[in-house]
Protein backbone atom coordinates (compact mmCIF):
# COMPACT_ATOMS: atom_id res chain seq x y z
CA UNK A 1 0.00 0.00 0.00
CA UNK A 2 1.21 3.50 -0.84
CA UNK A 3 0.09 6.97 0.15
CA UNK A 4 -0.82 8.79 -3.05
CA UNK A 5 -1.71 12.40 -3.83
CA UNK A 6 -4.00 13.21 -6.76
CA UNK A 7 -4.24 16.92 -7.54
CA UNK A 8 -7.47 17.69 -9.36
CA UNK A 9 -8.80 14.60 -7.60
CA UNK A 10 -12.43 15.75 -7.62
CA UNK A 11 -12.46 16.29 -11.37
CA UNK A 12 -13.60 13.97 -14.14
CA UNK A 13 -10.33 12.07 -14.61
CA UNK A 14 -9.16 12.62 -11.04
CA UNK A 15 -12.21 11.03 -9.44
CA UNK A 16 -11.92 7.92 -11.62
CA UNK A 17 -8.22 7.70 -10.81
CA UNK A 18 -8.88 8.00 -7.05
CA UNK A 19 -11.48 5.24 -7.36
CA UNK A 20 -9.00 2.95 -9.13
CA UNK A 21 -6.22 3.61 -6.59
CA UNK A 22 -8.54 2.95 -3.64
CA UNK A 23 -9.65 -0.28 -5.26
CA UNK A 24 -5.99 -1.32 -5.39
CA UNK A 25 -5.69 -0.75 -1.63
CA UNK A 26 -3.81 2.55 -1.48
CA UNK A 27 -4.38 5.56 0.76
CA UNK A 28 -5.46 8.46 -1.44
CA UNK A 29 -5.51 12.22 -0.88
CA UNK A 30 -7.50 14.22 -3.43
CA UNK A 31 -6.40 17.86 -3.60
CA UNK A 32 -8.85 20.14 -5.41
CA UNK A 33 -10.08 23.74 -5.17
CA UNK A 34 -13.43 22.61 -6.66
CA UNK A 35 -13.33 25.33 -9.32
CA UNK A 36 -14.00 22.75 -12.04
CA UNK A 37 -14.15 19.59 -9.92
CA UNK A 38 -17.08 18.59 -7.71
CA UNK A 39 -17.57 16.99 -4.31
CA UNK A 40 -20.30 14.90 -5.93
CA UNK A 41 -17.67 13.14 -8.05
CA UNK A 42 -15.98 11.71 -4.95
CA UNK A 43 -18.88 11.58 -2.48
CA UNK A 44 -19.01 7.79 -2.70
CA UNK A 45 -15.27 7.59 -1.93
CA UNK A 46 -15.54 9.58 1.30
CA UNK A 47 -16.96 6.49 2.99
CA UNK A 48 -13.48 4.97 2.87
CA UNK A 49 -11.06 5.68 5.71
CA UNK A 50 -8.27 5.55 3.15
CA UNK A 51 -9.61 8.53 1.21
CA UNK A 52 -9.61 12.23 2.02
CA UNK A 53 -10.57 15.32 0.06
CA UNK A 54 -8.57 18.47 0.78
CA UNK A 55 -9.86 21.74 -0.67
CA UNK A 56 -6.78 23.70 -1.77
CA UNK A 57 -5.50 25.86 -4.63
CA UNK A 58 -2.48 24.13 -6.21
CA UNK A 59 -0.84 27.46 -7.03
CA UNK A 60 -0.23 27.78 -3.28
CA UNK A 61 2.38 25.48 -1.68
CA UNK A 62 1.26 22.34 0.16
CA UNK A 63 2.96 19.45 1.88
CA UNK A 64 1.98 15.79 2.19
CA UNK A 65 4.29 12.87 2.86
CA UNK A 66 3.46 10.66 -0.13
CA UNK A 67 5.15 8.17 -2.44
CA UNK A 68 3.26 9.03 -5.63
CA UNK A 69 1.90 12.31 -7.01
CA UNK A 70 -0.53 12.42 -9.93
CA UNK A 71 -0.69 16.07 -11.00
CA UNK A 72 -4.02 16.36 -12.85
CA UNK A 73 -5.03 19.82 -11.59
CA UNK A 74 -6.05 22.08 -14.49
CA UNK A 75 -9.20 23.23 -16.24
CA UNK A 76 -9.33 21.08 -19.36
CA UNK A 77 -12.14 22.22 -21.67
CA UNK A 78 -11.95 25.41 -23.75
CA UNK A 79 -14.82 27.24 -21.97
CA UNK A 80 -13.25 26.37 -18.61
CA UNK A 81 -9.68 27.40 -19.34
CA UNK A 82 -10.64 30.49 -21.37
CA UNK A 83 -12.81 31.79 -18.52
CA UNK A 84 -9.66 32.93 -16.71
CA UNK A 85 -6.71 32.38 -19.05
CA UNK A 86 -4.11 33.93 -16.76
CA UNK A 87 -5.11 31.63 -13.93
CA UNK A 88 -5.06 28.66 -16.31
CA UNK A 89 -1.45 29.41 -17.20
CA UNK A 90 -0.51 29.80 -13.53
CA UNK A 91 -2.17 26.51 -12.56
CA UNK A 92 -0.18 24.68 -15.22
CA UNK A 93 3.12 26.40 -14.45
CA UNK A 94 3.14 27.21 -10.73
CA UNK A 95 0.90 24.26 -9.90
CA UNK A 96 3.26 21.91 -11.70
CA UNK A 97 6.27 23.45 -9.97
CA UNK A 98 4.62 22.90 -6.58
CA UNK A 99 3.94 19.24 -7.42
CA UNK A 100 7.56 18.77 -8.53
CA UNK A 101 8.87 20.50 -5.40
CA UNK A 102 6.80 18.11 -3.30
CA UNK A 103 8.20 15.19 -5.27
CA UNK A 104 11.74 16.40 -4.67
CA UNK A 105 11.08 17.00 -0.94
CA UNK A 106 9.66 13.51 -0.30
CA UNK A 107 11.41 11.61 -3.09
CA UNK A 108 8.02 10.82 -4.57
CA UNK A 109 7.40 9.88 -8.18
CA UNK A 110 5.49 12.58 -10.06
CA UNK A 111 3.17 11.99 -13.01
CA UNK A 112 2.38 15.21 -14.84
CA UNK A 113 -0.80 15.03 -16.91
CA UNK A 114 0.04 16.64 -20.23
CA UNK A 115 -2.23 16.76 -23.25
CA UNK A 116 -2.54 16.24 -26.98
CA UNK A 117 -2.97 20.03 -27.15
CA UNK A 118 0.83 20.37 -26.97
CA UNK A 119 0.72 19.33 -30.65
CA UNK A 120 -1.54 22.28 -31.51
CA UNK A 121 -3.23 22.16 -34.91
CA UNK A 122 -0.97 19.38 -36.17
CA UNK A 123 0.87 19.39 -39.47
CA UNK A 124 1.74 15.72 -38.91
CA UNK A 125 -1.04 13.14 -38.74
CA UNK A 126 -1.40 10.98 -36.71
CA UNK A 127 0.73 12.47 -33.94
CA UNK A 128 3.75 10.56 -32.55
CA UNK A 129 5.60 11.67 -29.44
CA UNK A 130 8.50 12.87 -31.60
CA UNK A 131 6.31 15.54 -33.25
CA UNK A 132 7.06 18.97 -31.78
CA UNK A 133 3.73 20.55 -32.60
CA UNK A 134 2.27 23.61 -34.29
CA UNK A 135 0.96 25.85 -31.52
CA UNK A 136 -0.18 29.46 -31.69
CA UNK A 137 1.46 31.05 -28.66
CA UNK A 138 -0.77 34.15 -28.83
CA UNK A 139 -4.14 32.55 -29.61
CA UNK A 140 -7.20 32.01 -27.43
CA UNK A 141 -6.12 28.47 -26.56
CA UNK A 142 -2.52 29.41 -25.69
CA UNK A 143 -3.16 29.66 -21.95
CA UNK A 144 -3.78 25.91 -21.90
CA UNK A 145 -1.61 24.74 -24.81
CA UNK A 146 1.47 26.73 -23.83
CA UNK A 147 0.78 26.22 -20.13
CA UNK A 148 1.02 22.47 -20.67
CA UNK A 149 4.09 22.83 -22.88
CA UNK A 150 5.82 24.88 -20.19
CA UNK A 151 4.81 22.26 -17.62
CA UNK A 152 6.53 19.61 -19.73
CA UNK A 153 9.67 21.72 -19.76
CA UNK A 154 9.57 22.02 -15.97
CA UNK A 155 9.14 18.27 -15.61
CA UNK A 156 12.20 17.51 -17.71
CA UNK A 157 14.33 20.17 -15.98
CA UNK A 158 13.40 18.83 -12.54
CA UNK A 159 14.35 15.38 -13.77
CA UNK A 160 17.72 16.52 -15.13
CA UNK A 161 18.69 19.05 -12.45
CA UNK A 162 16.87 17.87 -9.32
CA UNK A 163 16.72 14.12 -9.99
CA UNK A 164 12.94 13.93 -9.53
CA UNK A 165 11.46 10.65 -10.78
CA UNK A 166 8.87 11.73 -13.37
CA UNK A 167 6.31 10.36 -15.83
CA UNK A 168 4.81 12.41 -18.67
CA UNK A 169 1.64 11.15 -20.38
CA UNK A 170 0.06 13.17 -23.19
CA UNK A 171 -3.65 12.56 -22.81
CA UNK A 172 -5.91 12.55 -25.87
CA UNK A 173 -9.71 13.04 -25.89
CA UNK A 174 -11.29 11.08 -23.05
CA UNK A 175 -14.97 10.66 -22.17
CA UNK A 176 -17.18 8.80 -19.73
CA UNK A 177 -19.41 9.14 -16.66
CA UNK A 178 -18.81 12.19 -14.43
CA UNK A 179 -17.98 14.48 -17.30
CA UNK A 180 -19.29 17.94 -16.51
CA UNK A 181 -22.44 18.24 -18.69
CA UNK A 182 -21.76 21.96 -19.11
CA UNK A 183 -18.05 21.85 -19.86
CA UNK A 184 -18.55 22.37 -23.60
CA UNK A 185 -16.76 19.20 -24.76
CA UNK A 186 -18.12 17.58 -27.85
CA UNK A 187 -19.24 14.27 -26.26
CA UNK A 188 -21.00 15.85 -23.28
CA UNK A 189 -22.46 18.61 -25.44
CA UNK A 190 -24.04 16.20 -27.91
CA UNK A 191 -25.39 13.93 -25.17
CA UNK A 192 -26.95 16.82 -23.24
CA UNK A 193 -28.52 18.23 -26.40
CA UNK A 194 -29.80 14.86 -27.57
CA UNK A 195 -31.32 13.94 -24.19
CA UNK A 196 -32.93 17.36 -23.98
CA UNK A 197 -34.45 17.10 -27.45
CA UNK A 198 -32.40 20.05 -28.69
CA UNK A 199 -30.56 20.36 -31.97
CA UNK A 200 -26.98 19.08 -31.97
CA UNK A 201 -24.47 21.86 -32.53
CA UNK A 202 -21.64 21.02 -34.93
CA UNK A 203 -18.92 23.58 -35.56
CA UNK A 204 -17.48 23.83 -39.06
CA UNK A 205 -18.71 21.20 -41.49
CA UNK A 206 -18.10 18.39 -38.98
CA UNK A 207 -15.22 16.91 -40.96
CA UNK A 208 -12.66 17.63 -38.24
CA UNK A 209 -11.57 14.37 -36.62
CA UNK A 210 -11.07 13.22 -33.05
CA UNK A 211 -10.13 9.96 -31.33
CA UNK A 212 -12.15 9.15 -28.21
CA UNK A 213 -10.84 7.04 -25.34
CA UNK A 214 -13.13 5.71 -22.63
CA UNK A 215 -12.10 6.87 -19.16
CA UNK A 216 -11.42 3.40 -17.72
CA UNK A 217 -8.91 2.72 -20.49
CA UNK A 218 -7.18 6.06 -19.97
CA UNK A 219 -6.91 5.55 -16.20
CA UNK A 220 -5.40 2.12 -16.79
CA UNK A 221 -2.76 3.74 -18.98
CA UNK A 222 -1.94 6.36 -16.34
CA UNK A 223 -1.47 3.74 -13.62
CA UNK A 224 0.62 1.53 -15.88
CA UNK A 225 2.86 4.46 -16.76
CA UNK A 226 3.23 5.61 -13.16
CA UNK A 227 4.28 2.14 -12.02
CA UNK A 228 6.61 1.44 -14.94
CA UNK A 229 10.10 0.88 -13.57
CA UNK A 230 11.82 3.51 -15.74
CA UNK A 231 10.77 6.85 -17.17
CA UNK A 232 10.08 6.20 -20.87
CA UNK A 233 9.74 9.92 -21.67
CA UNK A 234 6.64 11.63 -23.08
CA UNK A 235 3.98 9.07 -23.97
CA UNK A 236 0.71 9.36 -25.86
CA UNK A 237 -2.30 7.80 -24.12
CA UNK A 238 -5.59 7.60 -25.96
CA UNK A 239 -7.54 5.63 -28.51
CA UNK A 240 -6.23 5.72 -32.09
CA UNK A 241 -9.67 4.94 -33.57
CA UNK A 242 -10.46 8.13 -35.50
CA UNK A 243 -13.84 9.54 -36.49
CA UNK A 244 -15.31 12.84 -37.62
CA UNK A 245 -17.29 15.08 -35.30
CA UNK A 246 -20.28 14.63 -37.59
CA UNK A 247 -20.02 10.84 -37.28
CA UNK A 248 -19.96 11.22 -33.50
CA UNK A 249 -23.08 13.38 -33.61
CA UNK A 250 -24.89 10.76 -35.69
CA UNK A 251 -23.83 7.95 -33.33
CA UNK A 252 -25.06 9.79 -30.24
CA UNK A 253 -28.30 10.69 -31.96
CA UNK A 254 -28.82 7.00 -32.77
CA UNK A 255 -27.95 5.74 -29.27
CA UNK A 256 -30.25 8.26 -27.57
CA UNK A 257 -33.01 7.62 -30.16
CA UNK A 258 -33.16 11.38 -30.51
CA UNK A 259 -35.10 13.22 -33.20
CA UNK A 260 -32.75 16.20 -32.86
CA UNK A 261 -31.51 17.88 -35.99
CA UNK A 262 -27.87 18.80 -36.61
CA UNK A 263 -27.08 22.51 -36.90
CA UNK A 264 -23.80 23.82 -38.29
CA UNK A 265 -22.01 26.88 -36.91
CA UNK A 266 -18.72 28.59 -37.85
CA UNK A 267 -15.56 26.85 -36.68
CA UNK A 268 -14.01 28.62 -33.65
CA UNK A 269 -10.54 30.14 -33.75
CA UNK A 270 -7.70 27.68 -33.21
CA UNK A 271 -9.85 24.56 -33.44
CA UNK A 272 -7.56 21.65 -34.47
CA UNK A 273 -8.68 19.93 -37.67
CA UNK A 274 -7.24 16.52 -36.77
CA UNK A 275 -6.41 14.66 -33.61
CA UNK A 276 -5.26 11.05 -33.44
CA UNK A 277 -2.51 9.53 -31.28
CA UNK A 278 0.20 7.13 -32.30
CA UNK A 279 0.28 4.75 -29.32
CA UNK A 280 2.95 2.32 -30.50
CA UNK A 281 5.22 3.41 -27.63
CA UNK A 282 2.54 2.81 -24.99
CA UNK A 283 1.69 -0.57 -26.48
CA UNK A 284 5.32 -1.72 -26.54
CA UNK A 285 6.35 -0.25 -23.19
CA UNK A 286 3.24 -0.64 -21.04
CA UNK A 287 1.10 -3.22 -22.80
CA UNK A 288 -1.49 -0.45 -23.05
CA UNK A 289 -4.46 -1.11 -25.32
CA UNK A 290 -7.85 0.65 -25.29
CA UNK A 291 -10.49 -2.05 -24.85
CA UNK A 292 -13.87 -0.32 -24.52
CA UNK A 293 -15.53 0.15 -27.94
CA UNK A 294 -16.93 3.60 -28.62
CA UNK A 295 -20.55 2.46 -28.77
CA UNK A 296 -20.27 0.66 -25.42
CA UNK A 297 -18.53 3.63 -23.79
CA UNK A 298 -21.08 6.08 -25.15
CA UNK A 299 -23.94 3.93 -23.83
CA UNK A 300 -22.43 3.98 -20.35
CA UNK A 301 -21.94 7.74 -20.54
CA UNK A 302 -25.46 8.38 -21.82
CA UNK A 303 -26.92 6.17 -19.07
CA UNK A 304 -24.95 8.11 -16.46
CA UNK A 305 -26.15 11.46 -17.81
CA UNK A 306 -29.74 10.24 -18.00
CA UNK A 307 -29.59 8.88 -14.44
CA UNK A 308 -28.72 12.36 -13.22
CA UNK A 309 -31.57 13.89 -15.23
CA UNK A 310 -29.10 15.89 -17.31
CA UNK A 311 -31.43 16.03 -20.29
CA UNK A 312 -34.15 17.69 -18.20
CA UNK A 313 -32.23 20.92 -17.85
CA UNK A 314 -31.46 23.27 -20.72
CA UNK A 315 -28.40 22.34 -22.73
CA UNK A 316 -25.71 24.96 -22.75
CA UNK A 317 -24.36 25.57 -26.25
CA UNK A 318 -20.64 25.03 -26.62
CA UNK A 319 -18.36 27.59 -28.13
CA UNK A 320 -15.80 24.90 -28.78
CA UNK A 321 -17.36 21.47 -29.11
CA UNK A 322 -14.06 19.78 -29.87
CA UNK A 323 -12.24 18.95 -26.66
Amino acid sequence: MMRILVTGGAGFLGSHLCERLLHEGHEVIALDDLSTGSRANVAHLLRSRRFSLVEHDVTNPYDFAVQRIYNLASPASPPQYQRDPVRTTMINVIGTRNALDLGRRHRARVLQASTSEVYGDPEVHPQPESYRGSVDSTGLRACYDEGKRCAESLVMDYKRKCFVDVRLPRIFNTYGPRMDPEDGRVVSNFIVQALGGEDLTVYGDGSQTRSFCYVDDLIDGLVRLMEHAEDPGPMNLGNPAEMTVLELAEEIRKLTKSQSQILFHPLPEGDPKQRRPVIDKARATLGFEPRVPLQKGLRRTIESFAAHAVGKRPARGSRLATA
